[in-house]
Parts: C-alpha cells; structure tokens; sequence
C-alpha cells in the first residue's frame, strides 16, 4: 500500500537533491574550484554527490521517518545519515576516481550540504508546527482508544507536522482513566459531525471486532477516513499489506488504488493534459458562440456557479454555462426535464451536456477530475448521505465532469430514490475497480456511448 509516507519520503529525497546540487554549484561559483569550463569534472562531482545521496537515502530512508520526540531526533536523524552519505561518497571516488578528486571541495561541499539541511529541515518544522497549531492544512484525527498505541498515534501527530494531522482527542468508553478523551464509542457520531474530522484512528484489539465493524459503518456513513491500528500489529506485520507511520502498522480497511499518490498524479496529468486540449481545440471557438446565444435567450450571467461537495466532504463552486433563468430555487430544487426555468438554447445545452464544459476550468483548479463521481448540491448531499448507506464514500476521490454512473445511464435527475441508490453504487464501484484504462473507456462511452446519449461533454 502506498500512502503519504512514500509521499513524503519522495519528496524528502528531491528537497535534499536540490540542496545537494546547490551546494555544489555555491563552491563552484564562490571559490572558483570547480571552473564551468571544464564540463567533465563538474558533471562528475555532480554524478558521484548525487548518487551516493540517491543511495544513502534509500538505505536510511523508512529507519524512523516519522518520530515521536522534536526536532532533536531529527538532528541525529540527520547526522546519521550524513555520514552515511560521507562514507559511501569515499567509496564511491576511492574506487572510481582516486586521483583527479578534490578533497578540499569534498570537505567543503559536505560541510555546506549538512548545515543547509539543518537549517532548513529546522525551520520546515517549525512553520508546519506553527500553522497546524493555527489549524492551517490539517486534516483533524480522532483516536478511537486511549491505550498504548492510541497514545504512541497522538505523539506521532504531534511531534510530525508533516503528516499533515491536527488531533482533535481521544473516544474511549473509559472516560476516566485519560486526559483529552471527549466522549465514548456510543457518541461517535455525533463527535463526528461536532469535530468534522477527516480520518479515525481505531486503536483497538482484534477481539473487538463487532466494535470495529460499527466504527467503520459510522465512519462510512458520515465519509471519514478510518486507520486501524491492531493491538497485535507486531505479530501480524509479515502477513498482512499496511502501512507504517513509525513504527505503528496501520490497516486501511477502505484502501482503493486512488490512495497511491503515484496514481494520482497520473490521474491529475492526465487531468491536465486533456483540460488544456479541450479548451484549445473546443471551448476556444465555442465560448463566444454560445455567450452570445445564452445572452441573447435570457438577461443573466454566461456562466453559473454553485456550490456543490468535492473531495472530502470540502465544499467548491462548480461553473456550468448558464442553462436557466436566473432563479433563487437553483441551489435547492434540482431541474426536470420539463423545467420551465430552462431557456431555448439551455435545453440544447442540457441534451448534449455542452453546459458542463466550464468544469474544465474547475479540473484545471484541481477541484475536479475528468473522471469521477458527479459533485451534488449541498442540500442532495445532506439529503442522501441520511438516507442511502455509504453515500459519502464516493467523496473518497474527486468528483468528475462525467463518470462510471453516467455511462451506466443514470445521469441527470434523481427523481425517485432508486436512482440516487444505483447512482452511489457505481460510483463507489468505480473508487474501487479504477485503473487508468477505466478512465478511458469511460470517456470513450460518454462520448460514444448510447446510455449516456451524449455527444460531448
């Protein structure tokens, strides 16, 4: 399972590269031994540093990558793993280059690359300690039990901002015994919608699995997140796929191939790509066709905004060209087919799904995706999220312009409950058979496809 450990541990590697090579280029700007002129012996020190870093890294990489003390475990961290890279630089130049290596801007060079690392890292930890205090870009985290490993979870979050986490407290039926506990099981619901937070920690025994299952319902039901942390984890380690933060095992029992970020970023290039080519070969000579068509059928706005739920549960304003009359009921009443608010050109627009072409600027925001659940209105998504189980859990990815449910036919108006009911199960159907060839061929069937009867986006 990759999670954002790999994440971080990529982007850890390509911060100390860019460090690493800055440091070199210093020296050889500033005290003139390496001449740029002499391409050869630039280019090698420049092989040899990066990689025996290249190395190093992935030899001390995952050797507690995330600490339950400050900043001076990260130091030793650090020092640690410098000298690593020392040795195995003197290796590396012993064997391959013995005699045409400076040792002077070998011991400069390490010497500047460690304190700019220091400095650096120092001052990361401290602006990420500062602003997940403030509550900046945090996603917050309940612990369900305050035992041992509940509490190893809390130092972890708190003594690595980089995770990303803002602990909100602990849910344990022995309210008593702890500090920072702010209610039990019975209570997590309504813990969940007061907190609003965005992944729960079970730290519970195997032997708990009826409590477990429950939990894993109300998180399902309300579209939180859920880690399992087992009691046991240390003797299930070899057997089961999870991930690791420290040395916690966490199972995700709701993993779907969209948690690898290498995915992601396929899917967000993609996203990108495709957008971009859109809005040159389409939207380019089509915007100014139907603005003037839209202006001309009714007075209002080209385009219109509503807000509607993306990725998480996180509320964003999703654009469409203008289809109706400007109308106050927009954002609570959905449009039926014989809706009188919809103009002339608006039902055209409607029929061939030509109004949702200004997602594309929402895509290229990084709200939505080419592919993926159709975003709701807020008042549907509170609706439905009360009524039909699992209803969240197609907020798991980023909502779409079209998706597995539309090519399936059930697109448009969700009159009748049923249809919002088979509308999730593709959905969340699709968070977990995706791959990027899925992508395709959905797009391939909303284009081409009869159940969609559509002809463009």
């Amino acid at each position: 399972m990759k999670t954002r450990e790999s994440e971080l541990l990529f982007l850890y590697l390509l911060v100390d590269l860019i460090l690493l090579n800055l440091s070199l280029l210093g020296i050889a700007i500033i005290q003139y031994h390496i001449p740029f002129t002499d391409y050869n012996s630039f280019s090698d020190y420049i092989l040899y540093f990066n990689t025996s870093w290249i190395i190093t890294y992935f030899l001390y990489s995952k050797k507690n990558l995330h600490l339950r003390d400050g900043f001076r475990n990260r130091f030793t961290r650090l020092t640690k793993r410098h000298l690593l890279f020392v040795l195995i630089t003197t290796i590396l130049i012993f064997i391959l280059q013995p005699e045409n290596f400076s040792r002077q801007i070998f011991f400069e060079h390490s010497l500047i690359f460690y304190g700019s690392k220091l400095i650096f890292y120092y001052f990361v930890y401290k602006y990420l300690k500062f602003i997940r205090a403030k509550g900046f870009h945090s996603g917050g985290v309940i612990v369900v039990g305050a035992n041992k490993n509940g509490q190893i979870i809390r130092k972890l979050i708190d003594n690595n901002p980089d995770l990303g986490y803002n602990f909100l407290g602990f849910v344990d039926d022995s309210s008593d015994a702890y500090n920072d506990v702010i209610g039990n099981l019975a209570q997590l619901g309504e813990l969940i919608q007061e907190k609003n937070p965005d992944t729960l920690f079970i730290a519970l025994s195997l032997n708990d699995h009826n409590k477990i299952i429950k939990l894993i319902k109300t998180c399902d039901r309300y579209g939180v997140r859920v880690k399992y942390i087992p009691e046991e984890y240390k003797s299930m380690r070899r057997r089961i796929n999870a991930e690791s933060v420290g040395d916690i095992m966490l199972i995700n029992p709701r993993e779907i191939p969209l948690d690898d970020f290498r995915m992601r970023w396929l899917k967000r290039i993609f996203d990108i790509v495709f957008s971009v080519a859109v809005f040159l070969f389409i939207f380019s000579w089509l915007l100014p066709i139907l603005a003037i068509l839209i202006k001309l059928s009714s007075k209002g706005p080209v385009f219109f905004t509503q807000p509607r739920t993306g990725l998480n549960n996180n509320t964003f304003n999703c654009y469409k060209f203008r289809s109706m009359r400007p109308d106050k009921r927009a954002n609570e009443v959905q449009a039926t087919a014989d809706d009188d608010r919809i103009t002339s050109i608006g039902k055209f627009m409607r029929k061939t799904s030509i109004d949702e072409l200004p997602q594309f600027f929402n895509v290229l925001m990084g709200d939505m995706s080419v592919v993926g659940p159709r975003p709701h209105m807020l008042k549907h998504t509170e609706h439905y999220s009360a009524i039909i189980e699992n209803y969240l859990i197609r907020h798991f990815v980023k909502p779409g312009i079209t998706g597995w449910a539309q090519v399936h036919g059930f697109r448009g108006e969700t009159d009748e409950i049923w249809k919002m009911e088979k509308r999730v199960e593709y959905d969340n159907e699709y968070l977990e058979i995706w791959s990027f060839f899925l992508d395709l061929k959905i797009i391939y069937l909303t284009v081409f496809g009869k159940k969609t009867r559509m002809n463009a986006f």
